[in-house]
Formats: structure tokens, C-alpha cells, sequence
């Protein structure tokens, strides 16, 4: 596997990278026509994104964001590895290299919302009053299955919420990250 500018792909590859997206996080971009839009969107000079491929081949990409204050905070955005390869370190090794790239462009804080939007919810903030009591349900958060847990091994903190931000009882997560 290796890391890739994805500005060096090709149509067939930004149509796997599209792929993926889809799969990944089809609440946001439930169409292959959403995916492509987000990524033509996101692929400016001020935005870096990344690919992983093996064998030239599309296994997973992210983003960080023209960065704000100052240039001090990058938000990564999106993340996504295809399905069957997941739990195999691709995402931590494309986390790694965007924070690289947030720390080599003078960032100090890199962060990300992760939304709890499932019907079921995952984390314990899913399908609770988070008006009621916040700093105890922060001190006492499960990730279950979401990706915050991976983001939380990755040794990001969880700063915030935002109550119903996808309907009632589907938080977005705030995490951050200090890089320097």
C-alpha cells in the first residue's frame, strides 16, 4: 500500500474513491453522483486529499480542509476505506499522513465531526437528552461500534456535540487532536 496525492488519480480511480464513499457513509452521500461531487468539490489546492492504493488501486482516501484561525486548525474530511478492508490500518496510516501534512503546514489542531445518525444509534450520546447533564455523558461516553472509538485510539478527544444535528437524538461528534 502507498500514499497518494489524490490529484495524481485518474477518472477510473476518483470513480473507486466515489465508490467508496457511498459504501462507507451513505447517509451523506447516498449516490455515486454525490460522492463524485463531493470529491470534485474537495480537490482545490487549499484541500489536501489523500489516497491509499494497492496495486493501483483505490482502498481508501481522506481529506483535510483549507485550514481556519490563522491557519493553526485543519478539520479532516471525509475518511473512508472500502468495507472489506477495514481493521487492517489503512485509515490510521491515511490519519497519519493528513496530520503530517496539518503539522508540516504550521497546524496545532486537527478535528472532525462524526455524526450518530443511525436509526439505532451506536454511541451512548445516541437517543439521550443531551441537554440533560452533558459533562456526565461525556465522562461516561461508549463509543459502541461508531468511528469515534477509532478516533479515540488514534488519541483524539471528544470537545463537543451538537444535540439533534440529524434528528432527534443523532448527535454530530466533535473530536480534536493536538499536533504539535
Amino acid at each position: 500500500m502507498h500514499i497518494v496525492n489524490m490529484t495524481t488519480l485518474d477518472q477510473t480511480q476518483i470513480g473507486q474513491a466515489a465508490r467508496i464513499l457511498t459504501a462507507c457513509l451513505p447517509v451523506g452521500w447516498p449516490s455515486l453522483q454525490d460522492a463524485l461531487a463531493e470529491i470534485r468539490e474537495r480537490l482545490i489546492p487549499e484541500n489536501t486529499m489523500l489516497a491509499a492504493l494497492e496495486d493501483d488501486i483505490v482502498i481508501g482516501w481522506g481529506g483535510i480542509l483549507a485550514p481556519i484561525y490563522g491557519g493553526r486548525v485543519f478539520e479532516l474530511h471525509p475518511l473512508a476505506v472500502r468495507c472489506d478492508r477495514q481493521n487492517r490500518g489503512i485509515g490510521r496510516c491515511l490519519v497519519s499522513a493528513l496530520e503530517d501534512e496539518a503539522r508540516r503546514r504550521g497546524g496545532l489542531t486537527i478535528y472532525l465531526g462524526s455524526d450518530d445518525e443511525s436509526e439505532d444509534g451506536e454511541t451512548s450520546l445516541a437517543k439521550v437528552d443531551l441537554f440533560a447533564d452533558l459533562p456526565d455523558k461525556l465522562r461516561h461516553f461508549r463509543p459502541g461500534t461508531h468511528p469515534t472509538g477509532f478516533y479515540l485510539a488514534l488519541g483524539y478527544k471528544i470537545i463537543g456535540v451538537m444535540p439533534d444535528a440529524n434528528g432527534r437524538g443523532k448527535p454530530d461528534i466533535f473530536l480534536a487532536k493536538r499536533l504539535s
